[in-house]
């Protein structure tokens, strides 16, 4: 994302996503996510509402951007446990390469406060014209170790071949390795874009310690989609495979 617009999207979900209660939690992948439930706040602001997630008689996740009673709210949950260096993995059903110009769906670590402020430590796979049709929809960025570095992202643009598509992004202490691939698959077949991001001051531009993961689908500055159309998304699996087990 651009620079500045990613941090004032991100505007204290540090805080709020750690110190609420969570509304309710669910079993998805093997992990037990908290779902986040409450009124406007960032990113966005945008209202957030727990019956915006939800898991299918096939145990996939569902994330709803929806129109109700004239509002509009979006959805997002997290997972407390700290995973740490491997990889993540995510098998998404839906069409990000045709979303909105105003919809934003993010998979990616996000640091509590005990690691640091926002604008640093996070791990990010988005998918948003940030409200500009003409800029890239796909979005992979790392924020350093450490406040007061600049973050650092590739941007492409991409049309898929269907509604599947494998994204991935794997995490060690000296680079993050990303990969969109179309389809379901676990290997490096049918590849859509790639980055790898290995400074040589990996201490300071890498996050170094386990953060916790979010999954969220939102709208840039709360703003409608300017189709006027409510989206969801499906992650069919999630997968983690710690660094010490590649």
């Amino acid at each position: 994302m651009k620079t500045s617009l990613r941090i004032a999207a991100a505007l204290l979900t540090g805080l709020i996503l750690c110190g609420a209660a969570a509304a309710k939690t669910i079993n998805f992948s093997g992990y037990r996510w908290e779902v986040r439930n409450q009124g406007s706040s960032g990113p966005g602001p945008n209202v957030w509402n727990e019956n915006n997630v939800w898991l299918d008689a096939q145990g996939q996740l569902h994330l709803k951007i929806a129109h109700r009673g004239g509002k509009w709210s979006a959805a997002e949950l997290y997972l407390p446990q700290r995973l740490g260096f491997g990889s993540y993995q995510f098998k998404l059903i839906g069409r990000p390469d045709l979303f909105d110009d105003n919809i934003v769906l993010g998979l990616f670590n996000y640091p509590t406060p005990d690691i640091g402020q926002d604008g640093s430590n996070e791990v990010d796979i988005e998918f948003s014209r940030w409200g500009d049709a003409s800029y890239p929809i796909g979005n992979y960025t790392v924020y350093p170790a450490v406040a007061g570095v600049q973050p650092t992202s590739s941007t492409f643009d991409f049309h898929l071949n269907g509604d599947y598509s494998t994204h991935r992004f794997n995490w060690s202490a000296s680079q993050v390795y990303y990969q969109s691939l179309h389809g379901f698959q676990d290997g490096d077949q049918y590849q859509i874009a790639s980055w790898r991001f290995a400074p040589a001051d990996a201490q300071q531009r890498v996050p170094q310690q386990p953060l916790p993961l979010h999954l969220n689908l939102w709208l840039f500055q709360g703003k409608p989609p300017k189709d006027g159309k409510e989206v969801e998304v499906v992650i069919k699996e999630f997968k983690f495979i710690p660094a010490a087990a590649r």
